[in-house]
C-alpha cells in the first residue's frame, strides 16, 4: 500500500512540475529556446539580377549544416560559414530559405519564371553524329584537311574563374600554308581576363610522305576520337572525351599541361556537310556539341589549379580544295551568364583588305543558341554581320577586333518567324595569341577570348521578353591573303 501513495506522489509531483514550467512558459520566466537560437540574416533581394545577397548575420551559421535553400537557385558560390556578401545566384520562381535545428522557415523570396525560349524543328539526321563521325577522315584520298578543337570557359566556383582555354589538333592541307612542309598544327591556349597568356600555335612536320607511308606527327584512328600530337592527346566517344595537352615548343617561358574530361549532355548538331541525308559522308562537314560539362585540372609552372566549366566540342573536315574558295573564317563559342550557350560560325569567299563590313547575305554563316545544354536548339538563319573594328595583320589583310551580330529567323523557318525573335550581341575580342605566316604563306589566326555583350528579344502568347545578355567565349579566326 505504500509503494502505491508513493507512486501516486510522484505522479502528482511530475504533473505539478509541468503546470508550474508552463505557466513559467507563459509569463515569460522561461525563454523560448528555439526564437533565442535563431541567426538573424537580413538579405538584399535583386530582382534584375535574380541573386539574393547576405546583408548582415547575427551570429555564426553554417551554410550547408544550418541553412536549408528550397527552390530552383545556384548556391555553388557560397562557402562554409554565412557572410556578409554571400549570393545566392540564377533564382527562378519560390525560394523557402530555412533554419534547419528549429525547422524555421526565415523567409520567402518570389522571382519571375524565365519565359520558356522558343527552339527549332531539327530533323533526326541532323543530330545523329556515330563512332566513325568522330574519327579519321583525312586518310580518304579526298579529305585531306581535318580539325579537332575543344573549348571552355571555367566557371567562377573553379581555381581559375573566368579562364577560358581552346584546345586544337589540326590535319592542314598540302598548301594551306604555302611555303611550309609543316602542316601538322596543334593549339593549346590559357587566357586569363586580366590579361595573363599562356601557350600558343605551333605547326610541324608531317614526316609521312604523299600522307600514307612514315609515322606522321599528327596521328588519328577511328572509330571515336582517337588523336595524338607528340605529348597531347585526345580520346574517347560521345558524350565523353579526355583530352591531354602539352608542348614545351609551344610556350618556351612556361611549363603547361591541361588535363580535361568532356561530357556531352545532348547530341550534337551537325553545322554543314556536303551530304543532305548521310552527313558523315559528305567530303565538307563539321557538327558541334555544345554545353559541355568539363572537369579536370591545369598545371602551369608547377602550380596545380582544379577547374571545372562548360565547353564545347567541334569536329570538320574538307577537301584540299576549298583553300582556293575561302579566304578567311570566325568561329565562336560562348558561355553566357545565365547559362546559354552560342555556337556562330562564318566563312568568308572574298579577301577581309579594306573593308570591315561583310555583306547582309551569309549563305555560309551558322548562328546557333541552346539553353540547356544542347537538349533543344534555336537555329537563326538571316544573319546580319557587321565587322565593327579590326587589327592589321599584315599588308591589308584585316583580323576582327570587333563584330557586331543581328540575328533572325529566315523567310523559311515559318514557325520560328511568327516569334519574331531578334538577336542582337557584340563580340568583341579581350585577351588573344596571334600567329602569323608571312612570306610566302601570308595566314594569320588570333585565338582566344571575347567578351559578349547584348540582348535578345521575342514574343509569345504571354507578352514581349527582353534579356540581357553577357558572358565571355572564345574565337578562333584565319586570315588568308
Amino acid at each position: 500500500m505504500n509503494l502505491r501513495k508513493r507512486k501516486i506522489d510522484a505522479v502528482i509531483i511530475v504533473i505539478m512540475i509541468v503546470i508550474a514550467g508552463f505557466i513559467l512558459y507563459k509569463i515569460g520566466y522561461v525563454p523560448k529556446i528555439e526564437e533565442s537560437d535563431i541567426p538573424d540574416i537580413q538579405f538584399i533581394k535583386d530582382d534584375k539580377n535574380r541573386t539574393l545577397t547576405v546583408e548582415s548575420v547575427t551570429k555564426q551559421v553554417l551554410w550547408m549544416e544550418d541553412i536549408e535553400i528550397e527552390g530552383t537557385c545556384d548556391k555553388s558560390n557560397l562557402g562554409r560559414y554565412v557572410e556578409e556578401g554571400d549570393q545566392i545566384t540564377d533564382c527562378i520562381g519560390t525560394i523557402n530559405i530555412w533554419y534547419k535545428p528549429t525547422e524555421t522557415r526565415l523567409y520567402t523570396y518570389k522571382f519571375a519564371l524565365i519565359p520558356k525560349f522558343p527552339s527549332s524543328i531539327i530533323p533526326g539526321n541532323m543530330r545523329d553524329v556515330s563512332p566513325l563521325d568522330e574519327g579519321v577522315h583525312f586518310n580518304k584520298i579526298a579529305n585531306i584537311r581535318e580539325w579537332w578543337y575543344f573549348t571552355v570557359v571555367f566557371s567562377e566556383d573553379s581555381e581559375l574563374p573566368g579562364w577560358v582555354a581552346t584546345i586544337g589538333f589540326c590535319h592542314m592541307a598540302w598548301g594551306d600554308l604555302r611555303g611550309t612542309f609543316k602542316p601538322d598544327v596543334l593549339v593549346v591556349t590559357l587566357h586569363s581576363p586580366d590579361g595573363k597568356e599562356y601557350g600558343g600555335m605551333i605547326n610541324k612536320q608531317r614526316k609521312e610522305i604523299l600522307g600514307i607511308l612514315g609515322p606522321p606527327t599528327l596521328e588519328a584512328n577511328s572509330p571515336g576520337v582517337d588523336l595524338k600530337y607528340e605529348d597531347s592527346w585526345a580520346k574517347g566517344e560521345a558524350p565523353s572525351w579526355h583530352v591531354h595537352a602539352e608542348d614545351k615548343n609551344i610556350d618556351q617561358e612556361n611549363e603547361i599541361i591541361i588535363d580535361l574530361d568532356y561530357f556531352a549532355h545532348a547530341s550534337p548538331l551537325w553545322i554543314h556537310s556536303s551530304r543532305p541525308i548521310d552527313m558523315g559522308n559528305g567530303n565538307i562537314a563539321n557538327y558541334i556539341f555544345m554545353g559541355c560539362d568539363v572537369t579536370g585540372t591545369v598545371k602551369l609552372d608547377g602550380l596545380e589549379f582544379k577547374v571545372k566549366g562548360t565547353g564545347h566540342h567541334e569536329h570538320s573536315w574538307s577537301l584540299g580544295i576549298v583553300k582556293f574558295a575561302f579566304k578567311g573564317w570566325d568561329w565562336v563559342h560562348i558561355s553566357l551568364d545565365n547559362g546559354w550557350n552560342i555556337y556562330y560560325s562564318k566563312y568568308y569567299r572574298t579577301r577581309q583588305i579594306l573593308s570591315t563590313k561583310t555583306t547582309k547575305i551569309n549563305p555560309f554563316a551558322a548562328l546557333v543558341i541552346t539553353t540547356d545544354q544542347g537538349e533543344k536548339i534555336t537555329k537563326l538563319e538571316n544573319i546580319d554581320i557587321t565587322i565593327k573594328n579590326s587589327d592589321r595583320l599584315f599588308l591589308l589583310l584585316k583580323m576582327p577586333s570587333e563584330i557586331g551580330i543581328i540575328a533572325k529567323p529566315s523567310i523559311t523557318q515559318i514557325l520560328l518567324k511568327t516569334y519574331e525573335i531578334k538577336l542582337d550581341i557584340d563580340i568583341t575580342a579581350e585577351n588573344t595569341y596571334e600567329k602569323t605566316w608571312k612570306f610566302p604563306t601570308y595566314v594569320g589566326m588570333k585565338v582566344g577570348m571575347i567578351n559578349v555583350t547584348g540582348t535578345i528579344k521575342w514574343s509569345d502568347d504571354e507578352g514581349i521578353h527582353e534579356i540581357d545578355l553577357n558572358g565571355i567565349g572564345t574565337t578562333w579566326n584565319m586570315r588568308r591573303f
